[in-house]
C-alpha cells in the first residue's frame, strides 16, 4: 500500500512501525526529513477541526493514508450509496405524486426541501464529541423523518399519509442499504454484492 507525507505529499512506504500493541513510531519522510503523519496520534476532533481550518496536511492524510485502507473505502460507499438511494427514492416517489407538466425545477425543489428539512442531522456532530446513548441517533431521524414529511406535504400539497408513506419508503430503502453494505463487509461470503446491487 502506497501512503503519502502530510507535509509534502511525496511517497512513503509506512508511515510507523508498531513494536508491540499501543507502542509505535511514527516514520520519517525521506524528503522532508520530517514526520511522514502526524495524524496518526490525533484524536478525531483534532482532524475535524484540521478539515474546517482547510489545512492540506489534514486533507493529505484522510485522501491518502486513510480512505485508502478497505474498511473506510467500504464506510464511504456505504454512507454515500445509502443516501443516493434515498433521495433516488424520493425522485421516484415524487414522480407518482407531481404533475407531469411541473418539469425538472419542480423535482430540484423537491430535492432543496428534503435538504432543508434534513437540519436535524446537525445534531449528530456533537454526537462525535459527547457519548451519547445509541437511542438519541433514533430520535433525531425520527425528527428528520417527521420534518421530511412537514417539507413534502407544503411542496407537493398532497395527504400527510401519502408523504409520510413517501418518507417512510425512502427512510427505509435507505436503512436496508446500510445492513445490506454492512453484510456484505462483515461477511464477505454472502452471495451479492454493490454490482449485484446496482444492476437492480
Amino acid at each position: 500500500m502506497e501512503y503519502r507525507c502530510v507535509q509534502c505529499g511525496f511517497k512513503v512506504n509506512k508511515l510507523f512501525v508498531q513494536y508491540s500493541p499501543g507502542n509505535i513510531r511514527l516514520m520519517k519522510c525521506d524528503n522532508c526529513k520530517q514526520v511522514a503523519d502526524e495524524y496518526i496520534e490525533c484524536e478525531f476532533m483534532i482532524i475535524l477541526i484540521d478539515l474546517i481550518l482547510h489545512k492540506r496536511k489534514d486533507y493529505r492524510h484522510l485522501l491518502y493514508n486513510v480512505l485508502q485502507q478497505q474498511t473506510m473505502d467500504f464506510k464511504l460507499i456505504e454512507v454515500l450509496f445509502g443516501n443516493v438511494m434515498l433521495f433516488s427514492t424520493y425522485f421516484f416517489t415524487a414522480k407518482a405524486f407531481l404533475d407531469k407538466s411541473d418539469g425538472v425545477s419542480r423535482y430540484i425543489g423537491l430535492l432543496l426541501a428534503i435538504l432543508i428539512s434534513s437540519y436535524l442531522k446537525i445534531f449528530l456532530i456533537p454526537m462525535v464529541v459527547w457519548e451519547f446513548p445509541a437511542s438519541a441517533i433514533f430520535i433525531i431521524d425520527l425528527f428528520v423523518l417527521s420534518s421530511n414529511t412537514v417539507a413534502l406535504k407544503v411542496l407537493t400539497e398532497s395527504s400527510t399519509d401519502r408523504c409520510i408513506g413517501m418518507c417512510a419508503v425512502a427512510h427505509a430503502v435507505k436503512l436496508l442499504t446500510s445492513q445490506v453494505s454492512r453484510l456484505r463487509i462483515f461477511h464477505p461470503a454472502i452471495i451479492f454484492d454493490y454490482e449485484t446491487l446496482s444492476s437492480f
